[in-house]
């Protein structure tokens, strides 16, 4: 309402002093998305007089925010302008998200990297942010959670800094699979100013492995290896904690600890195994029809089951939908139909409903696990027709299929 970009701070108990006079307001309940106070929730204008001036309200308004010291206009130390004057950002909690939030303030299509402890040089004045918590979706650096203007326990030897990607460079991040048995498996590695280097596996799960399988022409991953299975890389570990959803374009969108950030060893270099067209064949097996019966999974030539582990109706659906139904009825657990034999391929199946087979479903990957035969997962499906629901009285109802 004042002009400002925003506020860093809502300071409370009269933190400037007393006022005189009426207290108008109490119970400002704002979004902060609103015009003027007029628009926000509270009980009216009036004398709330039991409500002392101790308890004045009052703000501390932020104006702007630049790179300075970096070898283009897209990076450099971050610094926010407070009182007329220029201070830093302390590391503590920085990362990409964070970083994410000034490069989109400053025009930027998304942040590269979130760099820690002064890498564009020590910044001068004061550290007016610490503790930076931001969740990549807010607007400006206020919008984050802080510890408070000026409220830290930095050096400027932690000053924090951005790359920032540029539009002209949308796609920063080059990837190949090095080590595999086939073209379609290996130890994901990155280019970055002309060298190859690896992604450590902290975080590292299917998710990110598609993103590098899309990248790489693949319809998706199958399995996100860790631990060095296709061999240890060499040269510099160039990206650690990703955090894909899955359906960024390319690493780069992705949040991580910063371009060659990382804690890491060529020990835990991680992988990918992609595929093209159709990557899991099922069946359904132990029903009384050929619309029921226990989930199996055809990998490496032979058949396997799923573990029941977070198994519900939108997995089933998706089972269902695979095998030319038009939906599930019910996603039996506990061995129902029986119990299969051969590996258990799937756990933690986590699916929206809406994938076209169960490899794009949310799961650790292909592989041999410890859950037993007895706890192998089932689908019910159904083809035509339609549920239909109706009052019988006050407390029955009736379905008809």
């Amino acid at each position: 309402m004042l002009g400002f970009g925003g506020a860093l701070e809502a300071p409370r108990s009269a933190r400037f002093g007393q006022g005189s006079g009426r207290i108008l307001l109490n119970w400002v309940q704002c979004d902060g998305s609103e015009d003027t106070f007029a628009d926000c929730i509270h009980p009216g204008i009036g004398d709330y007089s039991y409500c002392g001036h101790n308890k004045d309200a009052g703000v501390v308004c932020f104006l702007g925010v630049r790179l300075a010291d970096g070898a283009s206009d897209n990076e450099g130390r971050v610094e926010i302008l407070h009182e007329g004057t220029w201070g830093t950002v302390c590391d503590d909690f920085w990362d990409l998200d964070d970083a994410t939030v000034v490069c989109r303030h400053l025009g930027f299509e998304g942040a590269l990297a979130a760099l820690p402890q002064a890498y564009f040089g020590e910044g001068s004045g004061d550290i007016l942010l610490d503790g930076v918590q931001c969740n990549g979706s807010e607007s400006n650096l206020k919008d984050c959670n802080h510890s408070g203007i000026g409220v830290h326990n930095c050096a400027h030897k932690e000053d924090a800094g951005v790359i920032c990607r540029n539009t002209a460079h949308p796609n920063p991040f080059q990837v190949r699979l090095v080590g595999g048995s086939n073209y379609a498996e290996g130890r994901v590695e990155v280019l970055h100013d002309g060298s190859w280097g690896t992604i450590c596996d902290d975080l590292w799960d299917l998710r990110d492995a598609r993103v590098v399988c899309r990248m790489l022409g693949f319809d998706g991953a199958l399995e996100a290896p860790g631990s060095t299975r296709f061999g240890q890389g060499s040269g510099t570990i160039l990206l650690d904690d990703l955090g894909c959803i899955g359906s960024e374009n390319n690493l780069a969108e992705c949040p991580h600890r910063g371009t060659g950030v990382n804690n890491c060893g060529h020990a835990e270099d991680a992988g990918a195994i992609c595929y093209t067209g159709d990557p899991l064949r099922i069946r359904i097996a132990g029903g009384s029809n050929d619309a029921e019966g226990r989930v199996e999974v055809q990998h490496d030539g032979s058949w396997g089951t799923v573990c029941d582990d977070w198994w519900d109706l939108r997995d089933a659906w998706v089972v269902c939908r695979m095998m030319g139904f038009d939906g599930a009825l019910e996603a039996p657990v506990s061995a129902r139909f029986g119990k299969g034999s051969g590996r258990v391929l799937l756990k933690y199946v986590n699916c929206k409903g809406t994938e076209d087979n169960l490899a794009d479903c949310a799961h650790p990957g292909i592989g041999r696990y410890s859950c037993s035969h007895s706890r192998d997962a089932g689908a019910i499906c159904y083809s035509g027709g339609k549920l239909v629901v109706d009052f019988v009285n006050d407390i029955s109802l009736r379905i008809q299929f």
